[in-house]
Parts: C-alpha cells; sequence; structure tokens
C-alpha cells in the first residue's frame, strides 16, 4: 500500500542525504611535497611537534595540527593511544573542503583521557566558534571525573559555526562519578558527543552525527548525546546508542545555553536510524542513591523544548521511556514534531510519552505520532500504557499507529483533562488479553473494551481492535505477514 505520507519528511531529508553525499568518502593519503599547502599531515605517537609534519615526520599532538594545518586538509593519526585533548577554533576552507581529523585508514587512532583533568563543560575533542570541521573513526574513551561541576564530554561543539561532522566515532567511558547529597542533581553530568549552540544571533548549522557508538557513559542528570540551545539544521542519523544511566538522544530547549531567549531552543532536526536501547536511571545516583532508585526517567529519544523536529525510523527498546516529547519548562512547548515510523517496544514505563509531567511544567503542543509501531511497552505493568499523555497536550495528532499492550492490557493513559484539541484516529490496536479487558484512559476515565472506549471518549472512530500479525514477534521481527489486517499502518521496516 502506497503511503503518500511518507513524502512530508522527502524534503527535510535532502540536507541529511547531502551531508552523507559530500563526506562518504576519505582522501585517499598521498605523498606530499612538504610545502605550506599540504593536503595531508601526519600524526603519531612516535611523532615530534618540531617536525614537518609529513607521514615520514610526524607531529605528536593533535592541538599542534590543529594549530598548524592548513585549512581544509586531513589531519590523520596513525595506529596508537593519544592521551591528550585539543580544542580546534580554526575552521576549514569550506563545505567541500572542511579540515578533516581522521584515524589513518585500516588503522585505529583511540584518544585516551585517562589522567587528564576535566575543566569545567570539556571535551577530549573540542570544536570553538568553527566552521568547516569533520571528526571522524576515532575511538574516545576513559574522560572522567571526581569532582562536581565539572563535565566530561567526550567530543564537544559550542558556539557558533556551521558545517560540522562527527563520523563513525566510537565513544565509551566517559564519566562523571561524583556521589549527589540528598535530592541535589547537580554538579554530577558528563556527555558522550554535546552540541552547544552558545552564541546569538549566530547558530550552529548545518551539524551532521552520524554512524557513532556510545555506551558505557556515566552521565548524572545529562544526556548521551545532546543537541542544546541555538542549534539549528541538523541531523543525528543511524548511531547505535546504549548502556548508559540517563537520556539516549535529547533535542533540547530553554536551558539558558543561549543569552537571548529567542534562539535559546534547539530546532529543524532529524533524527533517523538510530538504534537506541538498555538507557535506565534506575542506577543512576543522581536521581536517588539507594540503588536500584525505582527511577525509570531515561529516555530514549527525548525532544525537551525543541521545536521542528523530525524523528523517524528509529529502533527503540528496552529503555525506561521509549520516545519522549515534553517540556520541563513551564509556559513553554515542545511543538511541531513529528514522531514517523518508529520501532518502540519493551521499553519499561511507556512506549512514547508527551506533554510536561505535571500540570506546573511545560507543553506539547501541533505534533504529529504517525505510523510507529509500539509493542508491549509498560513492561514494569505500571500502568502507563503504550501511549502516556501527560498534561498540557494541545493540537497534537496520533494516527495510523499499530498498538499492542503488554500483559497489563492498557493502551493509552491520560490522566490529565488539561488537554484539549488532540485528534486519535485509524490506529490499529490490540492486546494478549481478552478483548473487553483491553484498557484506555482518557482524561482519567477509564474504558474497557474498545466499542466503549470508543464510543464514550470521542477518540478513534475510523481505528480497528484487531491483531496486527507480525511475523514474529520472538524474534522481534516486526514487519507484517501477507494479508495483514494492519497492513499500511505502523512501523514500516527500511528495505
Amino acid at each position: 500500500m502506497f503511503r503518500a505520507v511518507h513524502i512530508c519528511f522527502l524534503a527535510l531529508t535532502l540536507l541529511a542525504a547531502g551531508c552523507q553525499d559530500q563526506a562518504s568518502s576519505i582522501p585517499t593519503p598521498a605523498p606530499t611535497d612538504g610545502s605550506d599547502q599540504q593536503e595531508f599531515y601526519y600524526i603519531s605517537p612516535s611523532g615530534d611537534d618540531a617536525n614537518s609534519g609529513t607521514i615520514q615526520s610526524p607531529w605528536k599532538t593533535m592541538q599542534h595540527a590543529s594549530e598548524h594545518a592548513t585549512p581544509g586538509s586531513t589531519v590523520y593519526l596513525r595506529e596508537g593511544v593519544y592521551q591528550q585533548k585539543v580544542k580546534i577554533t580554526r575552521s576549514g576552507h569550506s563545505s567541500t573542503k572542511p579540515t578533516t581529523f581522521s584515524s589513518y585508514p585500516n588503522e585505529k587512532a583511540i584518544i585516551d583521557g585517562k589522567g587528564l583533568s576535566v575543566n569545567g563543560l570539556e571535551g577530549l575533542i573540542e570544536v570553538e566558534n568553527a566552521s568547516f570541521i569533520t571528526i571522524q573513526n576515532f575511538e574516545i574513551r576513559n574522560f572522567t571525573t571526581t569532582h562536581a561541576d565539572q563535565v566530561p564530554t567526550g567530543i564537544y561543539v559550542h558556539g557558533a559555526g556551521e558545517h560540522i561532522q562527527i563520523r563513525g566515532n566510537t565513544v565509551h567511558a566517559i564519566a562523571n562519578v561524583v556521589q549527589p547529597k540528598g535530592p541535589d542533581l547537580t554538579g554530577r553530568d558528563a556527555h558522550g558527543i554535546a552540541v552547544y549552540g552558545t552564541e546569538h544571533p549566530a547558530a550552529l548549522q548545518n551539524i551532521l552525527i552520524q554512524d557513532n557508538e556510545l555506551y558505557d557513559l556515566v552521565l548524572g542528570s545529562s544526556e548521551s548525546l545532546a543537541v542544546n540551545g541555538n542549534v539549528d539544521t541538523f541531523s543525528i542519523l543511524d548511531n547505535t546508542i546504549h548502556d548508559t544511566d540517563n537520556i539516549g538522544i535529547d533535542l533540547i530547549g530553554y536551558e539558558e545555553i543561549s543569552a537571548d531567549d529567542k534562539y535559546d531552543r534547539a530546532r529543524n532536526g532529524i533524527v533517523r536510524g538510530n538504534e537506541v536501547y538498555d538507557i535506565t536511571s534506575n542506577y543512576n545516583p543522581s536521581y536517588g542513591t539507594n540503588l536500584p532508585n525505582d527511577s525509570h526517567s531515561a529516555g530514549g529519544i527525548y525532544v525537551d523544548g525543541g521545536t521542528d523536529h523530525m524523528i523517524a525510523q528509529n529502533r527503540v527498546y528496552r529503555n525506561d521511556i521509549g520516545i519522549e516529547i515534553a517540556s520541563e519548562h513551564a509556559a513553554r512547548s515542545t511543538s511541531h514534531i513529528t514522531v514517523q515510523d518508529n520501532l518502540v517496544y519493551h521499553n519499561r514505563l511507556t512506549g512514547i510519552a508527551m506533554g510536561g509531567y505535571d500540570e506546573e511544567r511545560g507543553s506539547t503542543e501541533n505534533s504529529t505520532v504517525m505510523y510507529n509501531t509500539l509493542f508491549q511497552n509498560d513492561t514494569l505493568g505500571a500502568g502507563n500504557g503504550q501511549l502516556f499523555v501527560q498534561a498540557m497536550t494541545k493540537n497534537n495528532t496520533f494516527k495510523r499507529n499499530i498498538v499492542v499492550s503488554g500483559s497489563s492490557g492498557v493502551l493509552i493513559y491520560n490522566e490529565y483533562s488539561s488537554n484539549a484539541g488532540n485528534l486519535l484516529d485509524e490506529n490499529v490496536y490490540y492486546t494478549p488479553v481478552a478483548e473487553e479487558d483491553a484498557l484506555w484512559v482518557w482524561k482519567n476515565e477509564g474504558y474497557s473494551g474498545f466499542p466503549a472506549y470508543m464510543k464514550d471518549s470521542g477518540n478513534d472512530t475510523h481505528s480497528r481492535y484487531v491483531n496486527p500479525a507480525f511475523m514474529n514477534e520472538t524474534s522481534e521481527d516486526f514487519n507484517l505477514q501477507p494479508g495483514s489486517p494492519a497492513e499500511g499502518y505502523g512501523y514500516l521496516a527500511p528495505r
């Protein structure tokens, strides 16, 4: 069945596709004549910054290379461990000729922070107010602190700039292990990758984060991959994020990262093709030092105050919350978010959550959740269901989704009457319990069985209660069998 709605994000993906195409090839190492206009420079653990930077006479440090390599050149790190930090402040030549820092082809350079100090919010690799920079194919590890208010980060991009690419890196063992005192969450933070637009009106623009793996991160109250503040137009594509103690991907606004409130929110982003799993705050002492703390607050993909984002074709499972579009800030909304074609399953608290988590928070407005498959989330059995509608959700659409409950039978849970203008229709619902025991809660009214829910809530007039007939639930193959009654609904696996 042709799904015309998929056209709606085709234009949005063109930027991301263009970024892929222009950076898809690594420059082939070539001999250099040692002139001032070298196009390739080399760093080796046995090098010396007094050398010329050729393959025969390599430099020692990335910092020296960042200050002396010709803009638009490629800096190759030869195999080995580099116990050093770098701050890149010089821009590359152009969007088609960035300055590139990369492992040498078929070798692995490891940037290791063991024993290095952390000074405030700092990256092992840091890009500050620079444009046309590519960071690719490194292992980045072991940047940790035991001091409050120090924020170790694997890769940190901040200020303003454009056309920055972070591709093919492995980031792990980044940690803040300060023990919080009482309920105070401050002072215990870390990131795997962080992009902070701290300037105004100039933004960070045309950012690509692709094909990275982030894991084994001790984050406190922060995020594995964060885009925050004045960041306009970015793509987060085909990354794998797992086994961290707080949020996987977070698109954030209203945290005063940019001093001008008008610019202080991430916008116009694409989050596509990522796999996010095993994210939980249950063993994170920032949410209660008596471990496990039963907090279950960490989302796989989270939009907190962002706007105009596409979240599509992600596989999100075994997290506390699968995907959350919400706002933690009073009188501020997360808005114009499209959540489409995602597979969200076996998450502990709920599959998709919307709205402020209490009446004192912000709202979720004018957003669309379509063509997703939500399968047996709410594994804790707490009754939050597959779609968890929280406070102040306004003028949102929930259509053409496949929604299958777990053993609790709860499909939608909404206890707030502050919701208004939301459209739920043309969905497929199913539970493994008896049909009459399937449960929807809408504006704090519970409805057992689909007919009662549809009649009394006014929702889902054209929806159906039917087994969608997945190919193989046990092996987590959620494609539909031929002739499925849910054909044309739910997640469509990439071909």
